[in-house]
């Protein structure tokens, strides 16, 4: 039952080993169609973030064709794929798990990194590497999108806001509720008067 609940944390995982930011940017894409995580990671409600992670995915699938671009075993590769995968493994996660489902995603992104890497290198070989490249983009972004997509739920305007929104309406109908109970004391004064 461990290992069932925290599937989409390890899967999100193994995306990140291929592509450092696509798991951040399918959720961020997810929370901006109105989707919610069963994880709480506040993070993702920062418009900085959700444009941000977008932006550094598309970065990301555009630099990965560059004859420049380094392998993703470096240092500063592993660094982003461990941020990725943990905030994203993290959303997935059950409720209360979050911190067992970042675990189970960096612990699945790191050592797969080496392996889609030779795999990676494989298709280098045959096809070169922007067509290699295009191959995996296309299999990485769809799988993403599947198990964001298998992972989320739509949610309603309060859950996407949270406990802040949660909190503000609550506010809001109690201000209401005193405001009607005011006015209905005044109207029964009123009309005490009026005798």
């Amino acid at each position: 039952m461990e290992i069932r609940s925290l599937l989409s944390s390890v899967l999100i995982g193994a995306i990140a080993s291929a592509r450092s930011m696509t798991p951040m940017a399918t959720i961020a894409a997810a929370r901006l169609l109105g989707r919610r995580t069963s994880g709480q990671v506040f993070l993702l409600d920062r418009p900085v973030f959700k444009y941000g992670a977008l932006a550094m995915g598309a970065g990301e699938l555009y630099g990965d064709k560059m004859k420049s671009a380094p392998d993703r075993t470096v240092f500063l590769g592993l660094l982003a794929r461990v941020a990725s995968a943990g905030i994203a493994g993290a959303a997935l996660a059950p409720p209360g798990r979050e911190r067992a489902g970042a675990a189970a995603a960096v612990a699945t992104a790191v050592p797969l990194a080496y392996g889609t890497l030779a795999l990676r290198k494989q298709a280098m070989a045959r096809i070169g590497q922007t067509r290699s490249g295009l191959l995996e983009d296309a299999l990485v972004l769809a799988a993403g999108i599947a198990v964001v997509a298998l992972a989320t739920r739509p949610g309603s305007d309060s859950q996407r806001h949270g406990s802040a929104g949660r909190q503000m309406n609550l506010r809001a109908e109690s201000g209401l509720a005193g405001a009607g109970r005011q006015l209905s004391r005044r109207h029964a004064s009123d009309r005490g008067r009026a005798f």
